[in-house]
């Protein structure tokens, strides 16, 4: 069943739009997602190996498949996932970063498919890789959200999420220190929002999805972020239909 609630928050599109200019700089606004992205996609390749049978040595190992990056902002990480091979759509809320991304992809001579809407928008539509990472604590319904997901999500398909953890140490991370001192853009986060992993793998349960991997994401002063067992500041989840 595909679900039509509107999960977008007008403000927190507005905010994100309103970055989308320096998106690309890796000393901007977005300076910690660049940070991010390492990480975040040695965790996506370890996981489509995992789940397709990869051998890790491949340039291409999504050639063949479809892709959804959700909340993609300006594209930094569905411009990897197209020279991983995939055929990609970016959705995200505002208008001003789709055509940021768009405008970067041409630039880039990479064929990505860009949208500024609702998930329910893609009703029919299934896709092999659906990722979504750090959006979901910015949405105004994260189950409604999370069956969205599932909705586009291909029968052998894997989805993967990342958001931060609702804890001590996240609040004092990407708040009082993140936001607190210019390294994160002010208004950013609400920690009342995050999810806890049991939270969030309830919902994707509720969704009809099943969990395979939990994995954390870490700190490190001399080596940035590292994926760790440690899930208290940041995690991914990968799931699969049940």
């Amino acid at each position: 069943m595909t679900t039509s609630t509107p999960t977008i928050d007008p403000a927190e599109a507005a905010h994100f739009g309103a970055l989308a200019g320096d998106w690309w700089d890796p000393k901007g606004s977005s300076a910690m997602l660049h940070r991010l992205n390492p990480a975040r996609l040695g965790y996506i390749r370890e996981q489509i190996d995992l789940h397709w049978g990869g051998d890790g040595q491949g340039f291409t190992p999504l050639a063949g498949r479809t892709a959804l990056d959700v909340g993609c902002g300006a594209g930094l990480l569905a411009e990897p996932l197209a020279r991983l091979g995939a055929a990609v759509t970016g959705l995200d809320a505002a208008p001003e970063n789709i055509a940021a991304a768009a405008a970067h992809a041409r630039q880039s001579g990479l064929a990505i498919t860009y949208r500024a809407s609702e998930l329910a928008a893609l009703a029919g539509t299934r896709f092999d890789l659906v990722t979504c990472l750090e959006v979901i604590e910015h949405v105004t319904d994260p189950a409604a959200f999370v069956r969205a997901l599932a909705d586009v999500l291909a029968d052998d398909g894997l989805l993967i999420l990342s958001t931060p953890n609702r804890t001590a140490r996240s609040k004092l991370a990407l708040i009082t220190i993140g936001e607190g001192m210019g390294r994160i853009p002010r208004g950013t986060h609400d920690w009342d929002k995050f999810l806890t992993p049991d939270e969030l793998t309830g919902l994707l349960v509720d969704a009809g999805l099943r969990v395979i991997d939990r994995r954390g994401l870490t700190l490190s002063p001399a080596k940035g972020f590292l994926l760790s067992d440690d899930l208290g500041l940041d995690y991914f989840l990968a799931a699969v239909r049940g």
